[in-house]
């Protein structure tokens, strides 16, 4: 049992400690709070259209702040095109220049590389919102913390992508087909950072959709397409120059890292969690006072 307040004949009081059910009881509610909040639950609207858009905001601000050190950059690039060669990978610039010579396909890589990176992925969360809100917020928390661990990879590694490289006869496909909506070439470029390639977020946005859609789409050949998306998009990325395939190899490993966050947190995988989630209703307690008289 706790010690007591106890009162001596001189008027000193003894030590006086914290109940241990009152310590228990505490102990109880922190338990119950953070059960709560690892609960999953039906999400709301309004607030995940307002914590996607600051948290991409966010993003793209810490993303763009981080200071664009050209010379370090380009000394990692050369790095990296060593090691792919010495790997006997370095398949980069065949794959740009073969590409590059079909314009239409070219050009439609191009605009896949400006869009779909942002379409396919809204389209991800809202089908996850509508059809699996019990496993929404598991998926969203690796897709944020993916996203979060990249920032720390732009600011620790700068690297500028292959179309950057100086003698390295990669062509820069934007600028010589013209096409609109990337940010990585012509007029947009001053608003992004041109040393943040690693690692592709491209391919870690792309993977998390991939592997979403494979583990909870019920149709086999959607299963199919999950799976299609991701290795497309290296396709792509390789393709107009914007990537080394190593830059992808950091994507994927930042997803890991989100999996992980999710399954702590959780206790489980997204996909393991219930695909459906009951909206709580308060219990409603009667005030009136009972009629029956007193005994």
């Amino acid at each position: 049992m706790g010690e007591m307040t106890v009162t001596t004949l001189e008027g000193r009081q003894g030590p006086t400690t914290t109940s241990p059910i009152a310590g228990e009881a505490d102990d109880r509610n922190g338990r119950n709070f953070l059960r709560r909040l690892r609960t999953p639950r039906r999400p709301r609207l309004w607030f995940e259209i307002l914590l996607i858009a600051v948290s991409y905001w966010t993003y793209s601000l810490i993303r763009n702040a981080v200071p664009e050190q050209k010379a370090e950059a380009l000394r990692n690039a050369d790095w990296i095109w060593d090691v792919e060669q010495s790997l006997g990978l370095a398949f980069e610039r065949s794959v740009n220049h073969a590409v590059d010579s079909v314009t239409w396909l070219i050009v439609g890589m191009n605009y896949y590389y400006a869009t779909l990176h942002f379409i396919v992925t809204l389209g991800v969360l809202v089908w996850l919102y509508r059809c699996h809100p019990g496993r929404y917020a598991a998926t969203r928390l690796v897709l944020f913390a993916t996203t979060a661990v990249a920032l720390l990879g732009y600011y620790l590694y700068p690297l500028a992508p292959p179309r950057l490289v100086p003698g390295g006869d990669f062509i820069d496909t934007v600028v010589v087909h013209n096409t609109w909506g990337s940010m990585a070439s012509g007029d947009l470029k001053n608003m992004s950072n041109q040393y943040a390639a690693m690692p592709s977020m491209h391919i870690g946005w792309s993977l998390w959709c991939g592997l979403t859609i494979f583990a909870l789409a019920s149709v086999p050949w959607v299963k199919v397409l999950g799976l299609l998306y991701p290795t497309l998009t290296l396709v792509v990325i390789v393709a107009t120059a914007n990537h080394f395939w190593l830059d992808a190899v950091g994507g994927m490993i930042c997803l890991a890292f989100g999996f992980t966050v999710a399954r702590l947190w959780y206790g489980r995988l997204p996909h393991r969690l219930p695909q459906l989630v009951d909206d709580p209703k308060p219990r409603r307690i009667s005030l009136r006072r009972s009629r029956e008289p007193a005994a």
